[in-house]
């Protein structure tokens, strides 16, 4: 049971030392506790846990206009961050986990500032039928953390830029450009602020849930180096590349897959696992599965059977296999 609020601001725009106070506030909520975390990163592409960095971002030009590249930890899609974008995380106990209020937090601080807003499926806020804020979500040894974006002013000719999401996923979606499907909140309110906004999620957490906020966490400056030094790294970011005996891809109703596997003398040595699903965990279960398996439909079918994955997905990511066997 929630009987604490706490409420950590970052200072900074970095993106990797921002993501590792997130990753650290997670380790160290303590029970009873809700914190919500805002912050803000300077021109970066931020990529889901699973997804290949090369499909979703068009990395050269971001480094040559001096914008970054960072990975989180949890699934989910590509999304641009600039300094007219607030981000927000909520950290808590997994008991403590309770999506439907912590989403109407951000609802209420948005009608604070006089817009009106609504849930699309399990991870989008709209306004004005277009998207605001993307929602993504992390599980990980008790705790839990729900986190977004609210885009204030977002430079939108720039995220239209750097993001470069499938055909196959903006068709999935109805839409024909990433800056099509979003909006600006100061477009629906000319006077709204980074400032005003943070104010306004800092009075809705208190008041959705009926408890006055606390002080601050303690940060440990030697963990959160720690941990930036890895969230900058180019393992993290972008992994190794596979040299593969086969690639494919495909799309489903709960995300992308992208394959690529390598092979010796019919067996699975190796394999990469690309996904936007909103289950971080998808790509490392289908991978384990794969790696020693035969190279044959039947033997990946046990695998899967094996591996933890839901079976609608088992069905969907067999299928995937089997066109190309």
């Amino acid at each position: 049971m929630i009987d604490r609020l706490r409420v950590y601001e970052s200072e900074g725009l970095d993106p990797y030392r921002n993501l590792a106070i997130e990753q650290h506030l997670l380790e160290t909520v303590e029970s009873g506790c809700c914190l919500l975390y805002l912050w803000r990163n300077e021109r970066t592409v931020v990529i889901g846990k699973n997804q290949n960095a090369w499909a979703e971002c068009r990395t050269t030009l971001l480094s040559e206009e001096g914008g970054r590249l960072a990975r989180r930890l949890s699934g989910g899609g590509a999304v641009y961050h600039d300094r007219n974008n607030l981000n927000f995380t909520f950290l808590m106990r997994e008991e403590d986990y309770d999506l439907p209020r912590q989403l109407s937090v951000i609802q209420r601080a948005c009608a604070l500032c006089g817009i009106e807003t609504e849930i699309s499926g399990r991870n989008d806020l709209l306004a004005s039928g277009r998207k605001f804020s993307g929602n993504a979500f992390y599980h990980h040894e008790g705790r839990a953390y729900h986190h977004g974006t609210l885009l204030i002013d977002v430079d939108a000719d720039a995220m239209s830029r750097y993001l470069s999401p499938s055909k196959a996923k903006m068709q999935a979606k109805g839409v024909e450009s990433v800056r099509s499907r979003v909006v600006n909140l100061k477009e629906l309110n000319p006077a709204l602020t980074v400032d005003t906004l943070k104010a306004a999620m800092k009075q809705a957490f208190s008041d959705v849930y009926g408890l006055p906020v606390s002080a601050p966490p303690v940060i440990d400056e030697l963990r959160v180096t720690e941990l930036t030094a890895h969230y900058a790294s180019d393992a993290w970011l972008y992994g190794q590349k596979l040299p593969f005996t086969f690639r494919c891809e495909s799309r489903f109703p709960w995300g992308g897959v992208e394959l690529q596997i390598r092979a010796d003398r019919g067996v699975i040595t190796d394999a990469k696992v690309y996904t936007d699903a909103m289950d971080e965990g998808l790509a490392d279960k289908f991978k384990a599965a794969l790696i020693g398996c035969p190279l044959q439909s039947d033997a990946i079918e046990q695998a899967l059977n094996r591996s933890g994955v839901e079976p609608d997905r088992q069905a969907d990511l067999l299928g995937l296999i089997a066109s190309v066997l």
